[in-house]
């Protein structure tokens, strides 16, 4: 008897995330489950009941309430899946606080960095040692998160760092936001930009100090960018949307990586782009972005 294969995903109860929750749940099978996640419990039921319905699911699905800036309860559900089925499958850590152009950075941060940051730490801390061999973490950045997008005299932060190290440097990235620092320390305005390189950096952390172990087993730890995605969430900060995906379309390339038969060695712990890894040293700074925003 095939053991059941556990998948769970944040944010999930709209956009990319419930297409993400809609594609596991057809391509895993019967007995397979996936947890549908996000804080809003009536939202979060009517998705998972939504999804469970559609006609080309096969596995179960359920609601889970989950907010990721609570820590204490991405260590708690971890530890649940962990006793109840003996670790998890696939975790698509895909939530992210919705920041508009007009409002102001400073003081959005915050929320921004506890949802795309902490909320990514404390996933890869507490999920990485309960995936099961085989399994799949991927963590939704974007090609923003390479490193050549911050200035010169910040990317020793990140390259190179441990996870203590990223946390470290988004918490004094935080704080610079705060004491009004930020721009004269060479920090972007825009926050999706250092926000995604610490996810990036992150994710090579703990990729770093597994990598042997997983490869041998098939296991993937490792960012994706999914491309431009027509969301509420990113519609508002683009004027033409002639080449963005649908979040259906954007999904499948992070399924392939899901659902690939073989693991490709050149894509583990780095950030994938249509199945394929992105520089992590290219970009530039995105100085014209910076003068677009609200101070």
């Amino acid at each position: 008897m095939n053991t059941p294969r556990i998948a769970l995903v944040t944010g999930a109860n709209q956009g990319l995330g419930r297409a993400l929750a809609e594609g596991l749940a057809a391509r895993l099978g019967p007995g397979d489950l996936v947890l549908l996640t996000g804080r809003n419990e009536r939202r979060v039921t009517d998705a998972a009941r939504e999804v469970a319905q559609l006609p080309g699911t096969r596995a179960q699905v359920r609601g889970r309430v989950l907010d990721v800036t609570d820590t204490d309860a991405i260590a708690a559900i971890a530890e649940e899946l962990r006793s109840r089925y003996g670790g998890v499958d696939v975790v698509l850590s895909n939530a992210v606080a919705r920041l508009l152009p007009d409002e102001s950075q400073s003081e959005r941060a915050d929320e921004f960095i506890d949802v795309s940051n902490s909320a990514t730490h404390a996933v890869l801390r507490s999920f990485a040692p309960v995936l099961r061999p085989g399994g799949r973490l991927l963590v939704v950045a974007s090609s923003l998160g390479t490193l050549g997008h911050l200035t010169p005299g910040l990317r020793h932060l990140f390259d190179g760092a441990s996870l203590d190290q990223v946390e470290y440097a988004v918490e004094s990235w935080r704080a610079a936001v705060h004491h009004h620092t930020a721009e004269e320390a060479g920090w972007p305005r825009w926050l999706n930009v250092p926000s995604k390189v610490a996810q990036v950096a992150a994710v090579r952390a703990v990729a770093a100090a597994r990598r042997e172990t997983d490869l041998t087993t098939g296991t993937l730890i490792a960012s994706v960018c999914p491309g431009m995605v027509d969301t509420a969430t990113s519609r508002p900060w683009f004027s033409g949307y002639s080449g963005a995906q649908s979040p259906a379309e954007a999904a499948r390339a992070v399924l392939d990586v899901v659902f690939a038969e073989h693991l490709d060695p050149s894509l583990y712990g780095e950030l994938i782009r249509f199945g394929k890894p992105l520089d992590w040293r290219g970009g530039t700074p995105p100085v014209e972005q910076d003068r677009m925003l609200t101070p």
